[in-house]
């Protein structure tokens, strides 16, 4: 796959047909025709205009812990914020570019002396896509204590737009069409026990490592939650723990996740969702709804 354009005058990086399974956590899928790595505002506003001006199909990821890529790869210009990653603290408000990981931030926080971030810790989402999708864990949501965030419009205005303005729930935000998250700022309560909240998070990130299984790659969650129910519970007694196709498997560690154990293509991956999904459905009658994001052609 080769795009006929010139890129030479674009100020941000760009690289040619980049294995995607490098920049994702499923370490699985196809090329990008284009990468573009911007860092800062200005180039990502330009890029974006270069692409929409002349008609390139045009994706933006974070730290791609959410997201599978089709095999095929994927077409026009796919952009990585990961270089856009600065955090600051001033006046109680903790504030990161859409790049920084989220961990990084609760770590920040609890540093600080705040309260109310660290049962997010572990997540190994980005900012910009944790407000994009309201992700969340051990009852807490990026959005329990964000105060705003900035986005740059479909058509490249920047705007604020304030926690209470904007429709939100589990898992999903009612975000402008077309819009990608810039930056966001939280502002977390003073810790009345600074002890007590480091140690918080340290138990956290202990339950993870106890419970999921990050020494394979994955993408976290693969469904989102039933009402009244959790996926994992469902997939475990349907008893599809350690099902697997091709490279993909259902974790033993948790039936939540789905890890490319053995070189997983994509299609590994995604064959084992729809497998997974049948199972539970021919068995308890939930329809589980993917978490996830699939990129390209499946």
């Amino acid at each position: 796959m080769d795009l006929k354009h010139n890129f030479k005058n674009l100020k941000t990086e760009i690289l040619s047909n980049a294995p995607m399974k490098l920049y994702t956590t499923y370490k699985a899928g196809g090329s990008a025709q284009a990468l573009a790595l911007p860092k800062t505002e200005e180039e990502l506003e330009e890029v974006k205009t270069f692409a929409q001006a002349n008609n390139i199909p045009f994706r933006v990821f974070g730290m791609g812990s959410n997201i599978l890529v089709s095999d095929e790869g994927l077409e026009g210009i796919v952009c990585c914020l990961r270089n856009m990653n600065s955090i600051k603290v001033e006046g109680g408000i903790i504030s990161a570019e859409a790049g920084a990981a989220l961990d990084k931030i609760v770590e920040i926080s609890v540093k600080e002396g705040f309260e109310g971030l660290e049962s997010l810790s572990g997540i190994p989402g980005s900012a910009g896509g944790a407000v994009y999708m309201n992700a969340g864990a051990f009852n807490a949501e990026t959005f329990d204590f964000l105060k705003s965030f900035r986005i740059l419009t479909r058509d490249n205005k920047i705007e604020t737009i304030k926690k209470d303005d904007v429709k939100h729930a589990y898992r999903n935000v009612a975000l402008p069409q077309g819009c990608i998250v810039l930056s966001a700022s939280w502002e977390p309560k003073t810790a009345a026990d600074k002890s007590a909240v480091a140690a918080k998070r340290t138990e956290i990130l202990a339950k993870r490592a106890a419970k999921q299984p990050l020494d394979y790659p994955s993408a976290g969650s693969v469904f989102k939650r039933p009402e009244g129910d959790y996926a994992s519970r469902l997939i475990d007694v349907c008893g599809l723990r350690g099902l697997s196709v091709g490279g993909a498997m259902v974790s033993q560690k948790h039936a939540g996740f789905i890890i490319n154990y053995k070189n997983a293509t994509a299609a590994d991956i995604s064959a084992l969702i729809k497998l997974v999904q049948q199972k539970v459905f021919e068995k308890t009658g939930h329809k589980l709804e993917l978490e996830q994001i699939l990129w390209g052609k499946f």
